[in-house]
C-alpha cells in the first residue's frame, strides 16, 4: 500500500507545484479514507484497493491541479493548508 500512496503523491505532486511532499501525501490518505468511508456508509461492498486507488487517481488527474483553492472553501479538508 506504501508504493500505492508514493506513486500518487508523485502524481499530484506533477500536477500542483502549490503542494510540498507532505501536504500532497496527506491529500492522498485524505482522499483515500474519504472514498473508502464514504462508499461504506453507503453500505457499498469493498471492490478492493484497485478501484479506489482508480478513483483518487482519477480525482487528482480531474482536480489536483486546483485541491489548494478546493481546501480553502471545504470546512472539511481545510486543515490540509496548515
Amino acid at each position: 500500500m506504501e508504493d500505492i500512496f508514493e506513486r500518487l503523491t508523485e502524481n499530484l505532486m506533477s500536477k500542483n507545484s502549490e503542494l510540498t511532499y507532505d501536504l500532497a501525501r496527506s491529500w492522498v490518505e485524505a482522499l483515500w479514507e474519504d472514498f473508502e468511508s464514504t462508499r461504506a456508509k453507503a453500505g457499498r461492498e469493498y471492490e478492493g484497493q484497485a478501484v479506489t486507488e482508480r478513483i483518487v487517481t482519477q480525482f487528482i488527474d480531474n482536480y489536483g491541479s486546483r485541491l489548494h483553492e478546493f481546501a480553502s472553501k471545504n470546512e472539511k479538508f481545510k486543515h490540509l493548508l496548515k
